[in-house]
């Protein structure tokens, strides 16, 4: 059978646990569309996911295998992306310390991305798990396809669709709810949220 479509249910399931996980994609999402709407949100998606089909692309292509077998390669990516989400960081709290005496600034200020689109892009490239998540993820699922190149396809295909459909619905949820919470509090209690967890993330990177 070239396909093993008996693998499908499982993955799917695998894929949505996954996919529903908060990580750094989310909450870049999630800030970007609160405070500049849904196109700025959508470009950030586009980023991401053009990095996420290059990373897919190398795994099945067999590139990933090769990169990840060299220590020093995945050390300095895992270093570029705990650096970068730092980055991101330092950027929102430098937008909270300017706008600190701000009121009825709304979702307008603190920090927001001037270049949504590369920030995805590079918030994700620089990030191995990803790399090492299609990796160890995807091959579980090739079953006893008698293409496996295809069936990674096939499987990579199907996981990015669901992710992208996670996260427009992020995108769509948070920019139709942003007129509603155009409240300096609430804006600096984002932007707080949002720092912390991108230190988080980054910490945990350089940990893992």
């Amino acid at each position: 059978m070239l396909l093993d479509p008996t693998t499908l249910p499982a993955f799917l399931l695998a894929s949505a646990v996954v996919v529903l996980t908060p990580g750094v994609d989310a909450f870049l999402i999630l800030r970007t569309s609160l405070r500049q709407g849904i196109g700025a949100g959508l470009r950030a998606l586009a980023g991401i996911h053009a990095a996420s089909i290059l990373q897919v692309a190398l795994v099945i292509c067999g590139l990933g295998a090769v990169i990840t077998s060299h220590p020093a390669v995945l050390a300095a990516l895992k270093w570029a992306g705990a650096a970068y989400l730092v980055y991101l960081a330092a950027m929102i709290v430098r937008g909270l310390w300017l706008t600190r005496a701000e009121t009825g600034d709304g979702l307008s200020g603190g920090g927001a991305t001037t270049r949504p689109f590369w920030q995805g892009l590079l918030s994700n490239i620089t990030n191995p798990k990803m790399l090492l998540f299609s990796l160890a993820f995807l091959p579980q699922f090739v079953g006893s396809a008698a293409n496996p190149t295809l069936q990674l396809v096939l499987l990579g295909a199907v996981f990015l669709v669901l992710a992208a459909i996670w996260e427009v619905t992020i995108v769509l949820g948070a920019a139709r709810i942003a007129d509603r919470l155009r409240r300096p509090r609430f804006a600096r209690s984002l932007d707080v949220i949002s720092a912390a967890a991108f230190l988080t993330i980054s910490a945990g990177l350089v940990a893992a």
